[in-house]
């Protein structure tokens, strides 16, 4: 009994995302959580740890790169800027913007599913921390979303019926929620592949810093970067799979669990594991970095005449990891929360550390530019500088774009779907 009913609910987890309506997906009582014992417990866990990473598909976590002005599309003629690049791929019906949203809600409704069968387990340590892991990715997951589309449906269990946005500043309130659940319940680090405290807090840190409240998100970042757990580490070995100290949380994104294939649109032909070569760093990324930056040649290189992006580096093979949260990203946090007079010092620690001299900016607003150029050179390719463009009002000056890029349109399809849902007024026309 326990066996079939075990694989029953790993089936409804690992189900495709077929149906065409993101919020309405499955019946609500698929699954009832009588019998699941604390072994059935794991097995679900794997199963929503596989769907977390590819359900957003390359385009849900490459996104914040492809519309951040420092890539350009591949052998496209007339798309050899990053401005024409997002003005043709973002729209409400182009798949840079469908595939993200449906991939997000659609995993949403399996870690939901996830969540709510294991709060019927009886209380124990392993509840609690099967329950941190539903809450970090559910937080996760609402991060990126509550991002990009800022008001947005809050779905929390298998709604039927059509769910209307809940406002951004609430969302984020779900947000921080979710991962303040992590925090209290998840086991301490023993893996970057596993959810931790550590991480959950450490992506709290990030979402208190994308709420405006810097001094709790510098806090935690500190909290992070004491942990014995971490410390930081050389390029070489975070990104060509060396053990460090650096990753505080990677999904391992095994191929046979339907690999998001970054390299693939990253890497070219030329090079001796082959790749797709969708998108390139723009000449000015390739050049952002100077001959002594120890990131340079992991960041970015040359193959044959075309230039890469180099951290995801398997190629047709699609073996790269998804870096999710490292704790380079923790001194950029303290640095940007505690301002110029207390945050000086990481931002210069971390530069040291990649060996690049000290910066002496005069003022906060020459303090901030100096954090989001860091971040710019630390983070490339990992799913950051849109948003930190967007998040510090830099974005239109930065790509040349008007006021409606700094939010993505709701997809055509799911407003037809749902009555409730309603266009981001940036997005919405006179017909609407």
């Amino acid at each position: 009994m326990k066996t079939r009913h075990v694989i029953s609910i790993l089936a409804l987890l690992l189900a495709s995302a077929g149906c065409d309506r993101y919020l309405d997906k499955y019946p609500h009582n698929a699954v009832s959580s009588d019998l699941i014992t604390a072994e059935d417990a794991e097995l679900l866990m794997n199963g929503v740890y596989n769907i977390a990473q590819y359900k957003p598909t390359f385009n849900g976590w490459a996104l914040f790169d492809l519309i951040g002005g420092d890539l350009i599309r591949t052998g496209a003629s007339g798309v050899n800027t990053p401005k024409l690049l997002v003005e043709m791929a973002i729209a409400p019906d182009q798949s840079m913007v469908t595939s993200p949203w449906n991939g997000y809600y659609a995993g949403l409704y399996q870690i939901n599913t996830y969540i709510n069968t294991i709060e019927g387990l009886p209380e124990s340590q392993d509840k609690d921390e099967f329950l941190g892991v539903g809450h970090f990715l559910r937080g996760l997951y609402y991060y990126n979303i509550v991002a990009r589309w800022r008001d947005v449906p809050v779905v929390l269990g298998n709604e039927t019926e059509d769910v209307g946005q809940t406002p951004e500043a609430e969302a984020w309130e779900f947000v921080a929620s979710e991962l303040l659940k992590a925090v209290e319940c998840s086991a301490d680090f023993h893996d970057r592949h596993y959810v931790s405290s550590q991480a959950a807090k450490a992506l709290l840190a990030r979402t208190y810093l994308a709420m405006g409240r810097k001094a709790e998100a510098a806090q935690l970042a500190e909290e992070v970067i004491a942990d014995p757990h971490f410390a930081l580490a050389d390029f070489t070995d975070i990104f060509r799979g060396a053990d460090n100290r650096e990753e505080i949380f990677t999904f391992a994104n095994l191929i046979q669990e339907g690999s998001v294939n970054m390299s693939f649109y990253y890497y070219t032909k030329e090079s001796p594991v082959g790749g797709g070569y969708n998108f390139c760093p723009t000449q000015e990324a390739m050049d952002m970095y100077s001959h002594q930056d120890r990131r340079r040649s992991i960041s970015v290189d040359i193959q044959g005449s075309n230039n890469v992006l180099n951290k995801y580096c398997s190629g047709d093979a699609g073996l790269d990891p998804l870096y999710i949260i490292r704790l380079s990203e923790m001194y950029l946090i303290s640095a940007e929360g505690r301002g110029l007079s207390g945050g000086l010092d990481r931002l210069n620690e971390l530069r040291a550390f990649r060996g690049l001299p000290a910066v002496h900016p005069e003022s906060e607003e020459d303090f901030l530019d100096a954090v989001l150029e860091e971040r710019r050179l630390e983070l490339f390719g990992e799913g950051f500088r849109w948003f930190d463009l967007v998040r510090t009002g830099r974005y239109e000056d930065t790509v040349g774009l008007d006021a409606r890029y700094t939010v993505l349109p709701i997809p055509s399809r799911e407003l037809t779907l749902n009555k409730k849902l309603k266009q981001h007024p940036l997005w919405a026309t006179e017909t609407q």
